[in-house]
């Protein structure tokens, strides 16, 4: 059975649209990254695993329920999709959560890993879900990279408890999550943080 069908066509078309654009500029080289929204009736649309972003067709979309059951026969999502459910249960206003892969996410990530990346001084940040509308600093946490991803969800999971209006974090040379409250939203965060990591890198020059 093609679980596609049960997804409506919109969200099928949306995501696959966002990993088009995404990886036409270079954000989700060849399979890496993932894209994920919820749906109406509970559980999340996601990429599956090994999917190139920009040649998705509906047979690389899956279901996976908030308790990490696989409800797609025959597909497997990425181990970070555990990311995306944690980010799912913290919040109902969380309506789609986007992973990327830059060059630009990953240098950046390797500089400050374990520690935050600091943003300031950019019109663009008024434009982020719950920051200052007058384009305050924002911090992103980055996040060590290891390969047990339940720890990793849980401590973000506890980030999120302290500091809820935080809108994506970096994982050490593994790259940027974001959300927002539908796939426009997330969609502009993507666009304005990677506009912003670009910047940044440029300001600070190359890695020691």
């Amino acid at each position: 059975m093609d679980d596609t069908r049960e997804q409506p066509e919109a969200h099928v078309d949306g995501l696959i649209a966002a990993g088009r654009f995404f990886s036409q500029q270079g954000w989700m080289p060849a399979t890496t990254g993932d894209l994920s929204l919820r749906l109406d009736a509970g559980p999340m649309a996601i990429t599956r695993a090994h999917s190139r972003k920009g040649e998705l067709t509906p047979e690389d979309l899956m279901q996976v329920d908030l308790e990490g059951n696989v409800l797609s026969p025959g597909k497997q999502p990425s181990a970070g999709s555990f990311l995306h459910i944690i980010l799912y249960r913290r919040s109902d206003h969380i309506g789609a959560v986007l992973h990327t892969h830059s060059a630009h996410a990953i240098a950046l990530s390797r500089r400050h890993g374990g520690d935050f990346l600091e943003l300031q001084g950019y019109d663009l940040l008024a434009e982020v879900e719950g920051a200052d509308p007058h384009g305050g600093a924002l911090a992103l946490p980055v996040y060590r990279r290891t390969p047990e991803i339940p720890r990793l969800a849980a401590q973000v999971d506890e980030d999120l408890h302290g500091h809820p209006g935080m809108p994506g974090f970096l994982v050490e040379g593994h790259g940027f999550y974001t959300w927002g409250r539908d796939l426009a939203s997330a969609r502009r965060h993507v666009e304005i943080f990677e506009f912003l990591f670009e910047c940044e890198l440029k300001m600070r020059g190359p890695l020691p």
